[in-house]
């Protein structure tokens, strides 16, 4: 299944993700973007809520 990843070079820590992510698998650490691949569901609200094009599923 495809799963979130983060692009740590274009990631700002704006934490818009966190709050799209319907099942808590983003969370900001260190001012940048993590997927918790087991809790990622492939959803791609994330995608759509990062300002930055910063996350992608695949």
């Amino acid at each position: 299944m495809a799963k979130a990843k983060v692009d740590q070079e274009k990631c700002v820590g704006c934490s818009a993700c966190v709050s799209a992510c319907p099942v808590g698998a983003i969370t900001v650490s260190e001012g940048k973007a993590k997927v918790d691949q087991e809790k990622c569901v492939g959803c791609s609200a994330c995608v759509s809520a990062c300002p930055m094009e910063a996350i992608k599923v695949e």
